[in-house]
């Protein structure tokens, strides 16, 4: 093992032990839930920053790491769901109709994982042209996530 990752792995180990956060595999339910939520709540947050700098309400130059963060999240968001725990927003049909959610989630993380290539490989401008067919929520939301 080299410094480094000694060096790593006991930042790692006093984070977790500093920051009461608990190993993944004595999660339970609730934790599974917080989980999912935060996650989501990531997603929110970044994709209420994209709608604020489209409206002209905040300057666009953090377009490429906000596309990226979102990307980052859409990948995070399938892997939350498949320990199949209710609760929290989340319907029951998510679980009694994963295929469906499955493949919604896939399609949202193909679709902001371009957007974000896009965005770096392009600009900004060519990224945020078809922003709106990645960022769908709603019509998963709709489905599968309690009325607000």
């Amino acid at each position: 093992m080299t410094r480094r990752t000694k060096f790593l792995g006991s930042i790692v180990a006093a984070a977790v032990a500093f920051s009461g956060i608990a190993p993944a595999f004595a999660a339970d339910n609730q934790d599974v839930i917080d989980y999912r939520e935060r996650i989501m709540k990531s997603l929110d947050a970044q994709v209420a920053v994209l709608g604020q700098i489209l409206s002209g309400a905040t300057p666009d130059d953090q377009v490429v790491s906000h596309l990226e963060t979102i990307a980052e999240s859409a990948s995070q968001s399938l892997k939350s769901f498949e320990q199949k725990v209710e609760g929290g927003e989340s319907l029951p049909v998510v679980w009694t109709n994963w295929k469906d959610f499955e493949t919604r989630m896939k399609d949202f993380q193909v679709k902001t994982r371009l957007a974000a290539d896009t965005a770096k490989s392009q600009g900004k401008d060519a990224a945020l042209t078809n922003i709106l067919d990645a960022l769908r929520c709603k019509d998963c939301h709709d489905v599968y996530r309690k009325k607000q």
